[in-house]
């Protein structure tokens, strides 16, 4: 019996600096390189689609050229995805990731919108006379926030009581949910923020439907886009960022030809013919935003975070803040003080040359973040820390 190929944990840490863009000779010249590297990127946070980009780009100043590639170009796609969470996405990928992902809970979003109309004393017939004004109106102004349309469109205004009788009882509007299902479906997409690049309260704009495909043929060509940037990885990596069920990941596993290998604890996969060694690049570092694609992107981390660096970097919700990478770990955090300045802390030592070469990278984000003030969405108590 053949032996399976091993992949150790220093291969791992090369080959997440070589194909996730973070070692500088292997950065890329365009937002949409960056995104079709990592497969996706985090967008919770507005601001670490920028700050993601920024890390992985040759020329650090990705404002103007994300933007155009989301709301000029159209090569980006904000989207949910992957658990639910809010992606942004290489156009050419947006279609895999709504039939692998999104359509099925679209779906239960659609059901649970339903039944909360119903709630309120909607039929479906009346939501679905909302949903059409919703269209026509958008259709008619190219782009609208919630708040216009809700001023285009008195049904979206209508409010129902949720969570009655308990102490977080609240009243949603219609909207709120409606909104947010026709963006899962794909039915509108998210544009231009209504602030700058950090702000979350985005203006909606129509979208062409996704073309129809087969649940089974997209996960087994998201599974192999994932596996070519974060592989070698687990059966359990890839069920976690998924959020897909366990038979789900293993035919999709199956279905792309996924070669098992040996990693330091356990049984990781990759593509067929990349079982070789990645050749290491010369010695980096990176600041990276909260849930960056590099630490979110599998759900196992030993082999690049230490354990006791996790209490100061992630808050109780399992979301990782700002960290400080040197050659494929995470060394430390950092954070921006509310003067513009880029502070970082290490946790462990890392020696002379890599503190210089940290503090030049802490440099190139403060040149480019400028007046920008950043507060990462998730707090960390590291964060906290070094902001105050």
């Amino acid at each position: 019996m053949t032996a399976r190929p091993t992949i150790d944990d220093a291969q791992r840490r090369t080959r997440l600096g070589v194909r996730q863009l973070l070692a500088p000779a292997h950065r890329a010249d365009t937002p949409e390189r960056v995104a079709q590297a990592v497969v996706a990127l985090h967008a919770s946070d507005p601001a670490s689609v920028f700050l993601s980009a920024a890390a992985r780009l040759a020329e650090p100043d990705p404002v103007a050229a994300v933007e155009r590639a989301l709301y000029q170009d159209g090569t980006l796609v904000r989207m949910h995805g992957m658990r639910h969470t809010l992606f942004v996405v290489p156009a050419g990928l947006a279609a895999t990731v709504q039939a692998s992902t999104t359509r099925k809970v679209a779906a239960k979003e659609r059901r649970g919108l339903t039944e909360f109309a119903a709630r309120g004393g909607f039929d479906t017939d009346w939501l679905a006379g909302v949903e059409r004004e919703v269209l026509t109106a958008l259709a008619a102004a190219g782009e609208a926030s919630g708040a216009r349309l809700g001023q285009l469109v008195p049904g979206l205004r209508e409010g129902i009581e949720v969570a009655v009788g308990k102490p977080y009882q609240a009243t949603q509007t219609v909207g709120v949910r409606l909104l947010r299902v026709l963006g899962m479906e794909g039915t509108i997409v998210r544009r231009r923020p209504l602030g700058g690049w950090t702000s979350g309260q985005h203006q909606w704009a129509p979208h062409p439907p996704y073309p129809e495909a087969p649940v089974a043929g997209a996960q087994a060509a998201l599974a192999a886009h994932w596996l070519a940037t974060y592989g070698p990885a687990t059966v359990e990596d890839l069920r976690w960022w998924t959020g897909w069920g366990l038979r789900e990941v293993r035919a999709a596993l199956a279905a792309c030809d996924a070669v098992a290998v040996a990693l330091t604890e356990g049984e990781g996969f990759v593509l067929p013919g990349d079982t070789g060694e990645v050749d290491g690049p010369a010695p980096w570092v990176a600041l990276l935003p909260g849930l960056d694609p590099a630490p979110m992107g599998t759900r196992y981390r030993d082999w690049f975070l230490p354990d006791a660096h996790v209490a100061e970097l992630f808050d109780r919700s399992g979301n990782i803040g700002p960290t400080v990478w040197v050659d494929g770990r995470i060394v430390g955090g950092w954070a921006q003080r509310a003067d513009g300045e880029i502070r970082w802390e290490l946790l462990e030592q890392v020696g002379r040359e890599a503190e210089s070469a940290i503090g030049t990278e802490a440099a190139r984000l403060q040149d480019w973040v400028g007046a920008t003030r950043i507060t990462p969405r998730f707090r960390t108590p590291l964060e906290r820390r070094l902001s105050a």
